[in-house]
């Protein structure tokens, strides 16, 4: 057994082993987003304990982002999008540093919307989908109302759940990419968008 076949092994019996809300600490405080740094002002607020992202229209990605970087972890929220279009995208950026003298940011990211539901996507980096969510993992996918999203990160390993079916087991084999950088939630550009997330907890791992 190699090295990464064991840490694989590893992860996965942790993930299968460990209580659902053990060791969870509070990503966002629910009062403010004095934790988070803010791309663009206005476009992000504190409701009802959650955190809401309103594009007008945008012709640029805009993301909030966590302060903290984080490395290895276990990420839970629930989100809902309001697209009156259909065009609507958004994701969940992790493990991400910012691009230079741009709204952009480069990373992974869980993504949201159009045909790219509970994929992986690596963002200003390869540019590309990383693993294609296959159709029984969005059984349960709500378009119009609230979704959960599972977000575990572990050494070259990467898990997506959407509303509790995996839609992506991911095992990163180049060499040089980043394995740790902040969170961030993703107003993507075109036509008017809201998100609404809530329920942001995440577990750190050694």
């Amino acid at each position: 057994m190699t090295r990464r076949e064991l840490l694989i092994g590893l992860a996965a019996a942790r993930l299968a082993a460990a209580p659902a809300d053990a060791g969870f600490q509070p990503l966002f405080n629910g009062r403010n987003l004095d934790e988070w740094i803010v791309d663009t002002p206005g476009l992000w607020r504190v409701e009802d304990g959650g955190i809401t992202g309103v594009s007008p229209g945008l012709t640029y990605n805009d993301f909030l982002r966590t302060r903290k970087l984080y490395r290895n972890f276990i990420l839970k929220l629930r989100f809902r999008m309001v697209d009156a279009s259909g065009r609507g995208n958004s994701g969940i950026q992790f493990r991400s540093k910012p691009m230079p003298d741009s709204h952009e940011v480069i990373g992974y990211q869980a993504d949201i919307g159009q045909q790219y539901w509970g994929c992986l996507y690596d963002e200003s980096r390869r540019k590309k989908v990383l693993a294609q969510a296959p159709a029984e993992a969005l059984a349960k996918l709500d378009m119009q109302g609230w979704n959960e999203y599972f977000v575990h990160a572990e050494g070259p390993r990467i898990i997506l759940e959407l509303n509790g079916l995996v839609s992506v087991d991911y095992v990163e084999t180049e060499p040089g990419i980043e394995q740790s950088g902040f969170i961030a939630l993703q107003l993507h550009s075109g036509p008017p968008l809201t998100m609404h997330f809530r329920d942001l907890m995440i577990r750190e791992l050694p």
